[in-house]
């Protein structure tokens, strides 16, 4: 079995998939837009939602093909107020189905003058009943209490219970913090840090920095937290992991081990740099996929320039999750 930075070596990407098309094989390029950060993607049924950080607004891009993600129409779903705690600053989205209804959760900045700064950031939480949700009413359910202010939110079940992660601002760092939600839109109990920037690859940039945390459940039962390492304007902005054994208890810091090497991070050879802000999804076939944007070349920073990408997620015989090195080309199925 192949060490993990073994896996990051290994050559280009290609692959065997079902699921964007009716569960068909399919070929499409990366990236799957010019413009895109922080990138999301949900299935429901025979049908993918995108959504990424647009700045002053949510949108939903829909299709039963993501190899033609550029061709679906976006509808904007909800635009910011003038004035308030969630006016400005409008990063993140992450589009979830929880009970019969949709839920958005995003990032949002207070107003005020000059640029918003750490302290003025929160997450935020819409729902929709609606069976689609690019159709119907969103309604407010209003800033998540969070113990800090912060940005990325995520929210995912183990067993019976609703957890919520996000990165909350810690002096000079950012962190990742885990809290038990009594609703999809209330924290019950105390929040607890179970990772901080204390890898040299997390520190890159000018910042110490952890966020964008997703969850991942492993086909054993192990729970995985990947997260973006060190400041986004950097080349070496990458993906990590956490791993929680089978049975533990996500709100134990214990229970949360690091991986001391980023598993997604830039390519040059592939032109590919500044992998981050990932989402997992599920294809038509039940194989786990990843979403995470990337810049083109290098020097390029933190801007729109940056590009929504998919890959296939690998297993090791140990239940612990693999990926590709991130390439911008055509990928086409196996024969």
């Amino acid at each position: 079995m192949l060490h993990w930075s073994a896996r990051l070596l290994l050559g280009a990407l290609l692959v065997s998939t079902t699921a964007a098309h009716a569960g068909a094989p399919v070929a499409f390029d990366d990236p799957l837009l010019p413009s895109g950060p922080d990138p999301w993607i949900v299935r429901d049924g025979d049908v993918f939602h995108y959504m990424g950080t647009h700045g002053d607004r949510l949108a939903i891009r829909t299709t039963r093909d993501l190899a033609r993600l550029a061709e679906a129409p976006e509808t904007t779903v909800w635009r910011p107020p003038a004035s308030g705690p969630n006016a400005r600053s409008i990063w993140a989205p992450e589009l979830h189905r929880i009970d019969g209804s949709w839920y958005i959760y995003y990032t949002a900045a207070a107003s005020g003058e000059g640029e918003a700064t750490d302290q003025d950031r929160g997450i935020f939480v819409l729902q929709n009943d609606s069976d689609d949700p690019t159709q119907g009413e969103w309604r407010d359910r209003g800033q998540l209490a969070t113990h800090q202010p912060g940005i990325d939110g995520t929210t995912f079940v183990v067993g019976d219970k609703r957890y919520f992660v996000y990165s909350p601002y810690v002096g000079p760092d950012s962190v990742l913090a885990i809290v038990a939600m009594s609703n999809p839109w209330t924290l019950a109990g105390e929040e607890t840090i179970i990772a901080r920037p204390d890898q040299a690859w997390e520190r890159q940039g000018g910042r110490q920095i952890l966020e964008g945390p997703e969850f991942l459940a492993g086909p054993d039962g192990d729970l995985f937290l990947a997260y973006s390492g060190s400041a986004c304007w950097s080349d070496d902005y990458a993906i990590g992991l956490l791993r929680a054994r089978a049975g533990s208890n996500p709100l134990d810091a214990g229970a949360w081990t690091k991986l001391s090497r980023p598993i997604l991070t830039k390519n040059p050879q592939g032109n590919v740099y500044a992998t981050g802000h990932n989402g997992f999804f599920e294809m038509a076939d039940g194989k786990t996929w990843i979403v995470y944007h990337a810049n083109p070349g290098p020097g390029m920073g933190c801007t729109a320039k940056r590009s929504p990408r998919i890959q296939p997620v690998h297993w090791n015989a140990d239940g612990t999750p693999w990926l590709d090195p991130p390439t911008a080309r055509r990928t086409a199925p196996a024969d």
